[in-house]
């Protein structure tokens, strides 16, 4: 196992939030372990916001950077372990902040329980409402190593999932798509911290089992008495390129109204909640 997971598992299991109840002693159900990592990556309180830096690596070594505000609000969900009662219909806001070429962009998700995902991009530069097709969603996040999927979340039933590995600190998954044509890749393996059921790395596997990408964990604090990822990367194995994601100001429950999360604010943009 590599270096780093061993670093964030270290960090993950000096942090008092394991001494919570509820967490659970034996191994849980493969569909618990899913759902749990789920609630844990994308489901943190009703709402959140962050400043998020983005470094995007070639293979070259050359840095491009690009500076933006995420916003997300969840409608109310029942809480419970069974289909898809875990979680209500969520929603993300992206505003973009810099450089100048993709300044005042604004990516916009509603994010479905059941069937596919709404996503809107708004160009300020050709004042263009751009509607992202579901076919469309793995492919780069603005020139980005993430895809647009990766940055609102993978639904878990869309894929067959299996433990294949226990250890001391993490679960490890092996995830295949149930329709492997809307997808880019075979398979993909997963170390869920076990305490935390955050995924900690990510890789993603082509059908001969060659390594395509691969998402890490780079840094773990907790905000608000929640673990939450600081800091990530993904990295394009095949072509070299590499993306580091670093989050700041990071808040939950904050209070997003969600008259935001429209089509309206593509264009104007709800300056209050960006600062």
């Amino acid at each position: 196992m590599q270096r780093l997971i061993i670093l964030v598992a270290a960090l993950l299991l000096g942090s008092a939030a394991f001494n919570a109840p509820g967490l659970m002693a034996q191994t849980p159900s493969v569909d618990t372990i899913v759902h749990r990592a789920n609630l844990a990556s994308y489901y943190q309180g009703n709402d959140g916001r962050a400043t998020v830096t983005m470094t995007i690596t070639d293979k070259q070594g050359r840095d491009r950077e690009r500076r933006l505000t995420i916003l997300r609000r969840d409608s109310p969900r029942v809480d419970g372990l069974k289909d898809n009662a875990y979680y209500g219909e969520q929603k993300f806001y992206v505003y973009f902040h810099r450089p100048a070429d993709v300044s005042k962009m604004v990516f916009l998700v509603w994010k479905a329980v059941e069937g596919d995902d709404n996503r809107w991009l708004y160009l300020p530069g050709l004042d263009l409402v751009k509607r992202i097709a579901a076919s469309d969603k793995r492919t780069s996040f603005v020139g980005s190593d993430f895809t647009y999927e990766d940055v609102s979340g993978r639904a878990v039933d869309v894929d067959v999932h299996e433990l294949v590995e226990e250890n001391e600190n993490f679960y490890v998954l092996k995830s295949t798509p149930k329709d492997p044509d809307t997808v880019e890749f075979a398979s993909y393996k997963s170390f869920i911290h076990k305490k935390s059921f955050l995924p900690i790395q990510v890789t993603y596997f082509d059908k001969r089992d060659h390594p395509l990408r691969q998402y890490k964990a780079i840094k773990v604090e907790k905000v608000q008495g929640r673990l939450t990822v600081v800091k990530s990367s993904m990295a394009n194995l095949q072509t070299g390129s590499s993306t580091v994601m670093a989050y700041a100001d990071v808040a939950y429950d904050v209070g997003l109204p969600e008259r935001i999360f429209t089509e309206r604010y593509l264009r104007k943009a709800p300056r209050k909640y960006l600062r």
